[in-house]
């Protein structure tokens, strides 16, 4: 799972959870915490859907850049804190059928006016695990979707993988197809642990293709950690920040655990059982006590979830666009897309999914056009994470003063140490402890109707 590309990061849908969950408790309590869009999910509907067509049909705008994911919803095990729309139990003819509709579905964005011809800055495979579908399954989808939209100028190629499902065989296909980042969903390097939160795959298969990765050299290999997973300790994760150190990755991404609605430790929660959930203190605890690890070790931190190695060209292309208002086109079961400004996600079930496209129709499912204030919160809040924005680049781009605009909210933020307004140096720069906890002060600048909206 890697929600910073995101994923986001991943593209899936969970059920309907309060935007606000969590932020107010100390205890990590059932409900969505990580923010990776505005306006709400909530409020996207089907009445918006016909402007996405129209969006399709017309010329895109002269200074977009456009990016393309690819949602690979399968994985070997549904962990018990997952709440992305996967599936553990398809066979290899019905993953046939959904890698077909997959590359229908580009084949038609790519004849549609607003994408015919345009290059690709960036390339995504999320899940689920892209790595999970087989070498053969693999190369016959990307030869197909490059036919169609070819990416052999994009600046990244990234691509997740589970650990367990890589083969030395694949690890090459892999590599051939042009992935520039491979990220690895470590989360964790302790066997009860991983056990504990259903993960499929056990520290021995992260060393087992360790090798094999350094020898095909990738631009850059991104390690995911989670902190906060059930059984956690400060010595296992102590233990967990050391090995990933001497691992030695490019980059690493290191998220807090939360318990959206829709996952089997929620479900086990809200059906009284009562399980050992690390509070927020002690995971941002253990957060920060990684970045001090990473830093001494020679990374620096890049975000409020990123540490890159400091003598090495890191980037994270897909996330960088998408925070800016770039162009993407998602495809697959549930995917999200934003194009010309308009947000909308596919059909969240496999039937609907295939069947749109059996009738050679994109599968829409809803859509919100926001306004032009919403398009500037919604860049706001989420270059927030990167720990420091300029004022004067959503003036340029939006001719807006977020600094009067939301005058209250910074104000209120600053008192409470979480961010410093620097208005000398045109830079806004949370503080450390800001950081570790960006996304529970996101809402601080959601407009009253959304407020108290259930996020998705």
């Amino acid at each position: 799972m890697s929600k910073t590309q995101l994923n986001t990061g991943s593209q899936a849908t969970p059920l309907a959870e309060p935007a606000t969950a969590g932020i107010d408790s100390k205890d990590t309590t059932v409900g969505s915490v990580f923010v990776s869009n505005y306006p709400p999910y909530s409020t996207w509907g089907e009445s918006d859907v016909p402007e996405v067509h129209r969006a399709l049909n017309e010329s895109p705008r002269p200074d977009a850049t456009l990016g393309l994911y690819l949602h690979i919803p399968f994985c070997r095990k549904r962990c018990k804190f997952c709440y992305f729309r996967v599936y553990t139990d398809k066979n290899s003819s019905e993953i046939d059928t959904y890698l077909n509709a997959l590359g229908k579905e580009i084949e038609l964005y790519s004849e549609q006016p607003a994408i015919a011809g345009r290059p690709l800055r960036f390339v995504y495979f999320g899940g689920g695990t892209p790595s999970y579908i087989s070498v053969k399954h693999l190369t016959a989808l990307v030869d197909r979707v490059k036919r169609a939209m070819p990416w052999d100028a994009a600046e990244e190629i990234a691509f997740e993988c589970e650990p367990g499902t890589l083969t030395e065989k694949k690890l090459d296909a892999i590599k051939e197809i042009g992935v520039t980042r491979l990220s690895l969903g470590v989360e964790n390097l302790n066997d009860e642990i991983l056990a504990e939160n259903g993960r499929a795959h056990l520290s021995k298969e992260v060393y087992r293709i360790a090798p094999w990765i350094k020898t095909l050299a990738f631009d850059q290999v991104n390690i995911d950690l989670i902190s906060g997973m059930i059984g956690e300790t400060w010595e296992s994760w102590r233990e967990t920040v050391k090995k990933t150190v001497e691992l030695d990755p490019d980059s690493v991404t290191v998220y807090q655990l939360e318990l959206p609605f829709n996952t089997v430790y929620s479900k086990d929660i809200l059906g009284g059982d009562a399980l050992p959930v690390a509070d927020w203190k002690l995971k941002r605890e253990w957060h920060q006590y990684a970045f001090e690890q990473f830093t001494q070790a020679g990374y620096t931190q890049a975000s409020a979830y990123t540490v890159l190695k400091k003598d090495k060209n890191c980037q994270f292309v897909y996330r960088d666009a998408v925070w800016q208002g770039s162009d993407m086109i998602g495809t697959g079961v549930a995917s999200f897309s934003h194009l010309s400004g308009i947000h909308f996600q596919n059909a969240p079930s496999w039937g609907d999914y295939l069947g749109n496209l059996a009738a050679d129709s994109l599968p829409v499912y809803r859509a919100l056009k926001p306004t032009e204030s919403e398009r500037l919160t919604r860049e706001m809040i989420l270059q927030l994470k990167l720990g420091k924005i300029s004022p004067s680049y959503f003036k340029t781009k939006f001719n807006a003063d977020i600094l009067e605009i939301f005058a209250e909210a910074y104000e209120k933020l600053q008192n409470d140490g979480m961010l410093r307004v620097n208005a000398g140096s045109d830079e806004i720069q949370l503080t450390q402890r800001g950081l570790l906890q960006v996304d529970s002060l996101l809402p601080t600048f959601y407009a009253p109707e959304y407020q108290n909206t259930r996020y998705t």
